[in-house]
């Protein structure tokens, strides 16, 4: 009996590895390589897969996602002779699980030196500073040469980046001392243009104040003449309404010589000789001012105020 319960539990233990070889559980994104006797037979996808069990093998399980490699600092000399370092990124996927697996040994070795080779071509034809400002254009070089050469492998680049670029470090030192003057430079301008800019605001201020001061002057100027004007012509309009009589006149001529002879300044000044026919007219109701008109009409004389400053008569005037 022990015999047979032996060879029955070798007969279970083989049934089971045979079901798990058979049934092949791939994972979503990822693909499985089938040999048959060391040849390839076919590719399994995600999800249940059955397989004949110590004929079929999985030779390579592959995930079908974007991947992403970095590669480290590879020297790299430019048209100029500098070396520089330049750091990569590489993202890929695999679109084919069997031309990754048969028609090259390592695709992400074979990727980097392939991604080496190309920047060294690439780089080749560029000075230092051109390779520095260049990154799209190295990227997309960089990225036609890889997906060119990849794809026959099953694989697509699709995208390089330059994660940084070093030049040597006297080069460096160089460049921080050449941007360090360019900004100086370029602050000087600016503050010399602010200046000069600041200057002809100044003066475009300065010119538009003195238009605008002078139109004023010229408005308020010709508003006053106008303005004078206005109370001549309202005085002269008032006189010839009122039609004053010579008896009004000759009043006004005697208010008015007080006013004359004010201030200590006045120790001569003239009379017209009009005066004297106003003084005639009022000479029957002031009889105090008849010698004043001693000098007639006929022409000028002096007469005595009652400051006793001396007063000329003047010739009337043709």
């Amino acid at each position: 009996m022990e015999p047979i319960i032996i060879v029955l539990i070798i007969l279970v233990v083989l049934v089971f590895i045979a079901l798990i070889k058979t049934i092949q559980v791939i994972p979503q994104a990822s693909a499985a390589i089938v040999e048959r006797f060391g040849r390839y037979t076919r590719t399994l996808n995600a999800g249940l897969n059955i397989v004949v069990p110590f004929i079929d093998s999985i030779r390579n399980r592959i995930d079908l996602r974007e991947q992403v490699v970095p590669f480290p600092p590879q020297p790299v000399i430019t048209q100029d002779n500098l070396v520089v370092n330049i750091d990569t990124v590489i993202y890929y996927q695999v679109t084919d699980a069997r031309a990754a697996t048969y028609e090259v040994a390592s695709y992400i070795q074979a990727i980097e030196q392939l991604t080496v080779t190309t920047l060294r071509n690439i780089i080749g034809g560029m000075d230092l500073e051109r390779t520095l400002t260049s990154r799209e254009e190295i990227n997309a070089a960089l990225r036609g040469v890889l997906d060119e050469a990849t794809g026959k492998w099953g694989i697509r680049v699709n995208r390089v980046e330059l994660k940084a670029i070093e030049p040597p470090t006297s080069i460096q030192d160089s460049m921080e001392k050449q941007m360090r003057a360019d900004r100086d430079k370029r602050a000087a301008i600016l503050q010399a243009e602010g200046v000069r800019q600041s200057e002809i605001l100044r003066a475009e201020g300065e010119k538009q104040s003195a238009i605008l001061r002078a139109e004023g002057e010229a408005r308020a100027a010709a508003l006053r003449a106008e303005g004078e004007a206005q109370a001549i012509r309202t005085v002269f309009e008032s006189i010839h309404a009122g039609d004053p009589d010579q008896k009004l006149l000759s009043y006004q001529y005697l208010q008015m010589l007080p006013k004359i002879a004010e201030g200590d300044a006045n120790k001569l000044w003239i009379v017209p000789s009009e005066i004297g026919d106003a003084l005639k007219g009022l000479g029957g109701a002031l009889g105090n001012f008849g010698p004043l008109s001693g000098g007639g009409s006929g022409g000028g004389g002096a007469v005595k105020s009652p400051s006793g400053v001396e007063r000329r008569e003047q010739p009337p005037i043709d």
